[in-house]
């Protein structure tokens, strides 16, 4: 072998810290990357934040908490006595989701079950192109199949006047959140080890009994995340409602009578307002409203799943 010189010996050194260089400069602008979207995400959400309190900060300084909160009389155009009192909003926003997630939530982890443990290869590649395609259908789309098909079919069911109420709306939003609760609890369930149900088969349980005590406890944090998901998708939701739900601004007292939720107020009358009005800034707060709405329910499964993934450990 030849001899190493010092000369040989200096450039080998200064490759080694060259390259050496080179990559802690690469990663610390990785690093520095993921560090400024992540900041930038944090800044967009406190700007929204900020920018919706301080809209609707004079209509409820105005109007006062009390009658804001916990008046369900909405009325900004009466010429006798303005009206700001969204309880019925609120209390229509949550009936339509609670009914949505009550159809949604059986239907998508059965059919997520189905998909992970139980249907032919060939059913899967027919089944998921499926789902991906109901993912895909606009919104206003729905709220069609809503006024022509399930609006007509609830009024002949329960006899009532017309369709349009809580329960078509919650049909139509439990379509709408299904591809998200499926894709994902299907994702979860297929990601739990195969050693988990080759152990519960090996010791005398079906499939049924596997599946049921073995599969979806060990994927319940992702499939409590896909939920939430799908409720999020369900409040957010605007022209399905607005064009299914009879836009009602009143409290309702069951699930068939019309109500108008909080995102179709907003649809509705924005465009229509004198800007800087009471009016105005009080459907700033209504999107304050909902945004805190959507918060706590992120904030809330993200401890639940914290709390699952502690006792799993």
């Amino acid at each position: 072998m030849p001899e190493r010189t010092p000369s040989s010996e200096k450039a080998t050194k200064q490759l080694k810290s060259k390259t050496a260089l080179w990559r802690h400069l690469k990663e610390r602008t990785i690093h520095y990357f993921f560090l400024i979207n992540g900041l930038m995400a944090v800044i967009i959400l406190v700007g929204i934040f900020s920018l919706l309190f301080t809209q609707g900060f004079p209509a409820l300084k105005a109007v006062g908490l009390g009658e804001f909160f916990f008046s369900d009389h909405w009325d900004p155009t009466s010429p006798v006595k303005e009206s700001y009192g969204i309880l019925a909003m609120v209390v229509s926003t949550l009936m339509v989701t609670l009914g949505a997630l009550i159809i949604a939530v059986p239907v998508g982890i059965a059919c997520a079950a189905y998909l992970s443990d139980v249907a032919s290869p060939r059913m899967r590649e027919i089944v998921k192109p499926v789902i991906e395609i109901l993912a895909g259908i606009p919104s206003v789309v729905v709220g069609f199949l809503g006024i022509v098909v399930t609006g007509p079919f609830i009024a002949k069911v329960f006899g009532t006047a017309n369709g349009l109420n809580a329960v078509n709306g919650s049909i139509l939003l439990a379509i709408m959140a299904l591809p998200t609760i499926i894709s994902i609890s299907e994702d979860a369930i297929v990601a739990v080890p195969q050693e988990f149900k080759s152990a519960s088969l090996a010791l005398g349980a079906n499939k049924w009994q596997t599946l049921t005590r073995v599969t979806l406890p060990s994927a319940l944090s992702g499939i409590i995340a896909a939920v939430m998901l799908g409720m999020g998708r369900a409040i957010g939701e605007t022209m399905t409602v607005l064009m299914a739900c009879g836009n009602a601004p009143a409290l309702p007292h069951s699930f068939l009578d019309p109500v108008r939720t909080m995102t179709a107020t907003i649809a509705i009358e924005l465009g229509e307002t004198v800007q800087g009005s009471v009016h105005y800034q009080s459907l700033f707060v209504i999107g304050f409203v909902l945004f805190l709405m959507t918060f706590l329910v992120n904030l809330v499964s993200d401890l639940v799943l914290h709390k699952y993934q502690r006792v799993a450990r």
